[in-house]
């Protein structure tokens, strides 16, 4: 394969995603009338994914400084399988489940003057670290895709390039998604 074919194949995946996640997410395909049962589970299902995929990264950091270069794919493999997994997860989530909007403790969809007063200012720090993980996580896919092609082909000094800046993201990106739902998992209501 050469890289023009890969260049455009992780171009097209990466737009593929994207466009399932925003068609999904702003309900332009309708979501049932009821919700699952299944679908509270998933926000929990998701944190426990990106923890898992956090630690990972870390330990495939580790390893690979250490020199155990198979044990370093493994871990990259698990945590792109999970990753994956958790995408999956994360667009079923949002496809079936009602909005839920940051200090909404009665449930109804609107934020009353209470309710922003209730949250105080960590509201605007549940805000800026949402918006950073969303804008990090549709950026850091392609990332993702090309530096696990520079290391499955041994490319070792382009997958080192490319590493230098998938792993901080993908880092911050599986953190971030453990704090933003421990911040807004008091506001589910379904």
């Amino acid at each position: 394969m050469t890289d023009k074919f890969i260049f455009r194949f992780v171009a097209a995946i990466s737009i593929f995603v994207f466009a399932v996640v925003l068609i999904l997410n702003r309900h332009i395909i309708p979501a049932p009338a009821v919700v699952p049962t299944f679908t509270h589970f998933l926000p929990l299902i998701n944190a426990v994914l990106n923890g898992t995929c956090s630690i990972l990264l870390i330990a495939s950091l580790y390893f690979i400084k250490q020199g155990l270069i198979q044990t370093h794919k493994r871990i990259n493999i698990t945590a792109f399988c999970l990753s994956s997994l958790f995408l999956v997860s994360y667009i079923l989530f949002h496809y079936l489940a009602p909005e839920t909007k940051y200090g909404d403790l009665d449930g109804n969809g609107e934020l009353s003057a209470s309710e922003i007063a209730a949250t105080g200012n960590i509201r605007y720090v549940y805000y800026v670290i949402l918006i950073s993980h969303i804008i990090l996580a549709a950026g850091v896919l392609p990332l993702i895709l090309l530096s696990f092609y520079r290391g499955l082909k041994m490319e070792v000094e382009k997958h080192k390039k490319l590493t230098r800046w998938t792993f901080p993201i993908w880092l911050y990106v599986t953190v971030t998604g453990v704090i933003v739902y421990m911040m807004i998992s008091p506001y589910y209501h379904f």
